[in-house]
This record gives structure tokens, sequence and C-alpha cells, in this order.
């Protein structure tokens, strides 16, 4: 059955206002440098620039208990994606990811971040 009303692909208004609260909740706590947070540091840079690839990786041996998975995409013959999955306390995520997304030679990043769950109800 459709909804008319425009609820955003969910069948009733409760679960929409559900996932508006904990979208909420998510974005109170990530705010806070001691909740603990997961998410992904997206990463699109030239692999071509000098010492790029090394100072990443460094980057990521530093925080290697933060970091808990890596991809590695190559777009093309100059520029490389890396998504990087993360979870720590959210200062250190923060800046972790303005580390990465600073370096020489990355020409786009982006942290995006969730709940570890444990908080939410069901």
């Amino acid at each position: 059955m459709s909804n008319s009303l425009g609820w955003g692909g969910y069948d009733n208004r409760s679960l929409a206002v559900a996932d508006l609260v904990r979208d909420s909740l998510v974005e109170h706590r990530q705010r806070f440098g001691s909740a603990e947070i997961a998410g992904t540091i997206t990463l699109v840079y030239d692999h071509h620039k000098q010492h790029v690839q090394e100072t990443l990786t460094e980057i990521q041996h530093d925080h290697h208990e933060a970091v808990i998975a890596a991809m590695h995409v190559h777009l093309d013959h100059h520029n490389c994606l890396e998504v990087l999955v993360v979870r720590g306390q959210a200062s250190l995520i923060k800046r972790i990811a303005d580390e990465l997304i600073g370096a020489k030679g990355v020409k786009h990043g982006k942290l995006t971040v969730t709940t570890t769950g444990k908080e939410l109800p069901v």
C-alpha cells in the first residue's frame, strides 16, 4: 500500500518519527568528545602526488586502534578512492579525519559518522 501523505517511503508516520528521533540522538551524541562513534572517512587523492600514500598510511598506522577496515579503489590512472571504517571517541575520530583530509595531495575528503548502536533502543 502506497502512502499518499509523503512519509518518505515509510509505511506510517510513527516509523518516520522514530527514525528522526534516532538521527537526532546520533547527531547529539557525536558532539560530545568522549562519546564512542563509528563512521567512515572517504578520501579521493592523486596517487602520483609525492608522498601522499605514505602520509595517509602513516596516519592510519598511528591510529590503528581506531581504523578498523580500509578499502582502496583505483578510479582512473591518477585518482584513488579510499574508504576507512573508524570507531572510537568522537574527538579522536574527528582529529584523525581532519589529519587525513588535510594531507597534501588529498583532493576531497569527508567524515560520515553514525552510532555504534549500543545506546539506541530497538
